[in-house]
């Protein structure tokens, strides 16, 4: 409707007091703009007709309800009202509600106190509408004081507004306590309820409480449908969805579109993809609800190419449906895909918000990818995505589980909350990188803060101490674990104390803590035992081990390999012979290694004698450089680890071709002069790529971190930080 159009309705209405009331309510009912709405207020004082308390109502209401400026034009037009009534207050408070300016709702009823003007049914629940978390918590409850003295306690709409308000404030039991005293309940009540037991997770509430609905005979709606659905999803209790589902049929309740996506996400929460589908392929109307249901329920059953199936044909996407997908593919280590798929989100044009930012990190620290890391580091502080503890927990992670250490100092001293997970990932990173002492201090201090520890905090603190050698602190902590912190040693924390006196060599009082351990030890337990046997070249109580390992994991071939390594640091050359031949035998080979370098933003991977790489040519070039290099320094390569019946020769060449030296080429090549190169292994690092990296590291003057499967190796001036001992 054009302006012109709309000021001649109003002067052909206007001149006609006797329907003026009828026919402005009718040009405000039509009006689409601020701008026709002034016009009209214009005509109104022109005319002289604003004197009408009805009209005066009417253009408040109407400017109260618009977008825009609409509700400061409304209080102007308010203060200039003598006596407004009650009608006026109340459209006032729900125009602050509508903006999110609760404060000033408040502050308005406050005012209309003073005027001596008393609330009517419709004053709380509009008050109480446009409550958040920090108001409700700051006015709530008095102005539930207001509401039993002006007698509306019983009023239903006025209960449901407290009960929503309380739930909103995180005061469940308060919420609770108003509902159960209310004379009347509809089902708008039993859905507050049932929505704020949701809000705070507590799912088992919101089903005990449809069932209580049932009973009472209240008969519910779509919308009670969808929250208590909601519930089973995040509970996985397919029971009740079920039941909701076989309700929906038996009472012949006509599904709707958020019915339907609630079914279908509450199917595949549960793992029932063939009842999920069966819904999805049914309904008249998806929306990206729908296709992202189905996305996210076969991510989390690991069918993660089903998944990428359904997504590639969405016809909309969302950050949610992205990253669903890119969680399903962390869910199976397929960290690279994770990687490539967010790029494709950011060709895209679709903004992540901080699940995807900490799903992301999460791959970047599994793949040691430290650039595309600090990326997304820069990518939150341009974006202002919100900094929560959980994107400031996975930051940390990040940094330490790609061996920036500093950075992820600088990360915890700069946030402002703190977890029980930030401390524990401090504990472990600092641990993971050998600074044992360091991660010691950060558990007092972490106590200091009474924030209690979990069972993961106390392997940070065993492992800290396994690492710089801190035996008598590490039995200490051990037996205080129950006594001082509550917390039941498991078979990890078993496994640490095995590690902690196998790595000092004591390897019998180890053993003995593997025959006292109250649960039946695991490989990685009679693993730490192994290892130790290693490094203090114990080859009887290697076998003994080894052979414990093999009857739990007997495809084991990590286990062969370092026990041919104790044979040959043993100097048993027959009991090597007759293993070798075993494995041959057995057809048992050693587990490909694999090693990962990011370069400019990009994840290189690299397998032992890989030649699929673009640079192939020219990092073997380099490999040769660097053998003749630290060859000159006084490296030797130690080829223990090789069980191929082949000449020495042979055997160097085997070893000269592992991923990690491979890796270490493609670093000197591809990035500028001292820089740090970082590389991830699949597997432990073997003896003679832990040495070559020593003398690299030496030779060229450069720092080599390598993440092995059990712990960081920071190579500098020619030694690591792991003593030799891993």
């Amino acid at each position: 409707m054009k302006m012109t159009s709309m000021a001649s309705q109003v002067a052909t209405y206007l001149p006609s007091l006797e329907n003026l009331p009828v026919n402005v309510k009718t040009i405000l009912e039509n009006c689409k703009s601020m701008d026709q709405l002034r016009q009209i207020h214009a005509h109104t004082i022109k005319m002289g007709v604003m004197s009408s308390q009805l009209i005066r109502n009417k253009i408040v209401a109407f400017f109260s309800v618009h977008e825009g400026d609409g509700v400061v034009y409304a209080c102007r037009l308010f203060d200039e009202i003598p006596e407004p009534s009650v009608f006026v207050w109340n459209t006032m408070i729900k125009g602050y509600s509508r903006i999110n300016r609760p404060e000033d709702g408040v502050l308005m009823y406050v005012e209309m106190l003073r005027r001596n003007v008393k609330p009517d049914e419709y004053t709380f629940p509009f008050l109480f509408r446009g409550f958040k978390r920090d108001i409700a918590l700051a006015y709530g409850k008095e102005l539930h004081s207001h509401v039993l003295k002006y007698g509306f306690d019983s009023n239903v709409f006025v209960q449901n507004a407290l009960v929503n308000m309380y739930s909103l404030s995180g005061l469940i039991e308060m919420a609770r306590g108003v509902f159960d005293m209310s004379c009347e309940r509809d089902v708008i009540t039993w859905n507050v309820m049932i929505s704020g037991y949701n809000r705070i997770k507590h799912f088992d509430e919101s089903r005990k409480l449809f069932k209580a609905m049932i009973k009472n005979g209240v008969l519910p709606t779509s919308v009670t449908l969808a929250l208590v659905l909601s519930a089973c999803s995040k509970a996985k209790d397919l029971e009740t969805g079920k039941q909701v589902h076989r309700y929906l049929i038996e009472c012949q309740i006509q599904p709707n579109l958020v019915l339907e996506n609630a079914m279908i996400d509450m199917y595949a929460a549960c793992g029932e993809m063939s009842a999920s589908l069966e819904i999805f392929d049914n309904m008249k109307t998806r929306d990206v609800i729908s296709w992202t249901s189905i996305v996210t329920g076969f991510a989390n059953s690991g069918q993660i190419d089903l998944a990428r199936k359904y997504f590639d044909h969405m016809s909309e996407r969302d950050y949610v449906s992205w990253t669903a997908l890119i969680d399903g593919y962390l869910r199976v280590n397929r960290f690279k895909e994770a990687l490539e798929l967010f790029r494709e989100m950011q060709t895209s044009k679709i903004k992540p918000d901080e699940f995807t930012i900490v799903s992301i990190l999460t791959a970047c620290a599994h793949l040691g990818a430290l650039e595309l890391g600090e990326w997304i580091k820069a990518y939150i502080d341009r974006h202002k995505i919100k900094k929560d503890t959980f994107v400031g927990n996975a930051l940390i992670t990040m940094y330490f589980k790609c061996g920036n250490v500093e950075k992820g100092k600088c990360i915890f001293d700069e946030m402002p909350q703190r977890d029980k997970y930030t401390w524990t990932a401090m504990i472990v990173g600092l641990a993971i990188n050998g600074h044992g002492e360091e991660a010691l201090d950060m558990f007092s201090q972490m106590l200091e803060a009474s924030i209690t520890p979990d069972e993961i905090t106390c392997i940070g603190i065993l492992c800290a101490c396994a690492h710089t050698g801190m035996v008598d602190k590490g039995r200490r902590f051990f037996d205080s674990m129950i006594t001082q912190h509550g917390i039941q040693p498991n078979v990890a924390h078993y496994g640490c104390m095995v590690d902690l006196l196998g790595r000092a060599g004591q390897l019998q009082e180890a053993y003995e803590v593997i025959q006292n351990m109250p649960v039946k030890p695991n490989s990685i337990v009679w693993g730490a035992l192994l290892g130790a046997c290693r490094v203090h070249k114990d080859a009887e109580l290697a076998e003994m081990a080894a052979k414990n390992i093999l009857e739990l994991e007997p495809d084991n071939s990590t286990v062969y390999v370092l026990l041919c390594n104790i044979y040959a640091n043993c100097n048993k050359l027959e009991s090597l012979r007759e293993l070798r031949q075993l494995m041959l035998k057995r057809g048992i080979k050693k587990t490909p290694g694999c090693s990962l370098i990011e370069m400019n933003g990009m994840v290189h991977e690299f397998v032992a004698g890989d030649q699929s790489h673009p640079q192939s040519k020219e990092i073997y070039l380099e490999l040769e450089k660097i053998t003749r290099d630290v060859k000159s320094a006084g490296y030797s390569a130690d080829t223990s680890g090789v069980f191929l019946d082949v000449g020495e020769e042979d055997k160097e060449r085997v070893v000269y071709r592992h991923s990690e030296k491979l890796a270490i080429a493609f670093g000197l090549i591809s990035c500028k002069p001292g820089a740090t190169i970082r590389i991830v292994k699949n597997l432990r690092m073997c003896v003679d790529c832990h040495s070559m990296a020593k003398f690299v590291s030496k030779v060229y003057n450069r720092d080599v971190i390598v993440r092995d499967r059990t712990r960081f190796h920071h190579f500098r001036h020619g030694s690591c930080s792991c003593k030799d001992y891993w």
